[in-house]
Formats: structure tokens, sequence, C-alpha cells
């Protein structure tokens, strides 16, 4: 199975809306939250028009599909989603994550724009919006998405978003934020790895090393361990003058992970390429 790499901007996994295959914390595909009028009773499901329900099963195939990487085959069950229900906020949704796998950005930005139309206080796709504004290096926007999203109530995937503020705060040059993000996201999730990946990597590039450390020896401690963290690890622990750790992560990167390019850089003793 190929191992996940912790750094997010290589991975479209911090997007939401989806079950997509990673660590990420994904948002789902729902059907449209309960309402109603006043006086009456909520619409639960056996309630639906049966053009919503024909949208909300078409929508969870198209999940499953681009879970499979069968992005065409999702794009085209989310078609008729929309043809079923064009108002369905979350297949507008889920076509924009389809666009942006096949790296269609524009497309993706009008799918999700018209998701937040349809529902403006829906978290997922605020933060997706977010996500893509940073990937096209508008930080300020990113910034004001990401916001909104954490001022959402309840909101269940704030350390995602927490998380994916950070890293867009370190690429902005923003340090201290993106460590305050960061950690934060820390706090509400210590087991996602992505986090304490780019948490580790922020300090050491700050030269706080024993910060860096902590972080770093808690994911390489742990089953989710892989060559990308153990070679942050090995350069903190370079950086500490700690030779005996270096030994030993460099051991374990050789054994598990023989055909990395962190393998590679190891042998050169590129620590800092």
């Amino acid at each position: 199975m190929m191992r996940a790499r912790w750094r997010w901007w290589a991975t479209v996994a911090v997007l939401a809306g989806v079950g997509l295959v990673g660590c990420a914390q994904p948002g789902g595909v729902q059907p449209p939250a309960p309402v109603a009028a006043p006086g009456t009773d909520l619409m639960t499901e056996s309630d639906e028009p049966e053009s919503l329900k024909r949208a909300r099963i078409r929508l969870q195939l198209a999940a499953g599909y681009l879970e499979q990487d069968q992005t065409t085959v999702a794009l085209d069950e989310v078609k008729q989603a929309l043809s079923a229900e064009p108002g369905y906020a979350a297949a507008h949704n889920l076509r924009g994550l389809i666009y942006l796998r096949l790296n269609q950005t524009a497309l993706a930005q009008a799918s999700f724009e018209q998701a937040l139309r349809l529902a403006p206080q829906d978290a997922d796709v605020l933060h997706n919006l977010g996500w893509l504004h940073c990937q096209q290096q508008r930080y300020p926007e990113a910034q004001r998405h990401f916001e909104r999203a954490l001022q959402v109530p309840q909101y269940a995937a704030a350390a995602r978003t927490w998380m994916a503020q950070g890293v867009c705060q370190a690429r902005a040059g923003q340090s201290a934020e993106a460590e305050r993000s960061l950690t934060r996201s820390f706090e509400l999730d210590a087991a996602n790895p992505i986090t304490t990946y780019n948490l580790a990597a922020l300090l050491l590039r700050r030269g706080e090393l024993e910060r860096a450390r902590f972080y770093v020896r808690r994911l390489n401690n742990s089953e989710l361990a892989n060559a990308e963290s153990l070679w942050l690890g090995m350069q903190v622990e370079q950086r500490l003058g700690n030779t005996e750790a270096v030994r030993q992560l460099g051991e374990q990167l050789r054994r598990r992970f023989p055909d990395s390019r962190e393998r590679q850089a190891y042998e050169r003793g590129s620590f800092y390429e």
C-alpha cells in the first residue's frame, strides 16, 4: 500500500465533504439537515421528495467512486444528482472536490462558490474554499473562509480547519500564527499525524528543537510513522547533536522504506536538501 505523506500541500485529503482515503478528518457526504417550517414537524428521510432521495443516493455513489479514484464515474454520478436536485449544496461541494482531483481549478472554485450560495453556513464548503484560495496564494481570502468555518456552531471538524489554516499561514510566512493554529489543532485532535508532522516541521524551521523533537518523536513512536516523519526526526536529532538517535532512525528508514527519497538523502548525508 502506498505510504501516506504528511505534507498537506502534497494531497487534497485536506478537503472536506467526502471520505477521502488518508488521515484527514472527512466531512462526509450528508443529506441536507432536517428543516421545518414554524409549527410543523422536522422533515426526516421518509418525508424526502423522490428527487432528493435519488440525488442523495447518487451522491453517495459518487463519493465511493471518488475514494476509489474513479473520478470520471464520480463526476457523472454527481451530474445525475444535480439533475435530480439542482439546489443540492452537498453535490456542488463534491463536484468541486472532483474538479480539484482533475486539476480543473476554475471549475472547482465555481462549484464551491455555488455550494456556498446554497448553504452559506456550511463549514465544510467554507473550509474547502479556504484551502483552494490557499493553493492559489490568496492568503487573506483563505483566512477569511477558515475563520468563517471555525465560527459555525458545533462544527465537528474544527481540528481539520485549524490544521489547514496553520499550514496556509506557514506558507504565507506567518510563523507565529501558524504555530497557534497548529497547536490548537493538536489540542483538539492529538492523534492526527498530519498536524503533528507539520507542527514539528514548523518548530524545526523556527529553531525550537526540543519542542520539535517532542512532536516528531510522538509521531515516530506510533504506527503512523513513515519515511517523511523519520527523516524529520533525523533532522531534528542531527541539529541537537544526538548522533545515536540519528543512527537508530536511519536504520528504521533503511529497513522500512528502502526505496524512499529520504533514505537516498540519508545515505548521501544531505540533511538539509
